[in-house]
């Protein structure tokens, strides 16, 4: 059965929540105290431009993707920032990420948002070999300063 792309609802919590444990496990990341309520309220929330859509396929969660409106000052303008996409390894290579992905970018097209943007790790070549098909990676470099809350 091909695998539909939805918005992820309610009734989707414990499923949402095995995916997303196993994403932030891929990149060796300890989602905090809290942290999947965050992500679930941010969700949620009608007043947060941070949306999550999920594929499924009889019944099962298989993948998710996760993204937000972010202010692009050069360009005075939103962007959309793709912040998160798991697809469950067994269907990896099937065309479910990049059905996520141009799911995204059809999002940004149908609402005037003239760029979509995101990260991987340098090292996630399959991911990569993806990616590169939409446009050759940037010159950018990321840097991320953890802060100490007081």
């Amino acid at each position: 059965m091909e695998p539909r792309i939805r918005p992820l609802t309610d009734h989707d919590r414990q499923s949402w929540e095995g995916l997303f444990a196993s994403y932030a496990a891929f990149y060796q990341i300890q989602v905090p105290t809290g942290g999947f309520d965050s992500v679930w309220g941010w969700i949620f929330d009608d007043h947060n431009d941070f949306w999550c859509d999920v594929a499924e396929t009889d019944g099962q969660l298989i993948g998710f993707v996760q993204y937000q409106l972010m202010h692009r000052s050069l360009g005075g303008t939103m962007v959309c920032y793709l912040s998160d996409l798991y697809v469950e390894p067994t269907t990896r290579g099937s065309g479910l990420g990049r059905g996520l992905i141009d799911h995204v970018l059809d999002f940004a097209q149908t609402n005037g948002i003239p760029s979509v943007r995101w990260l991987t790790q340098e090292s996630n070549y399959p991911a990569r070999a993806l990616y590169d098909t939409y446009t050759p990676k940037s010159d950018f470099i990321l840097y991320s300063v953890h802060v100490e809350s007081s």
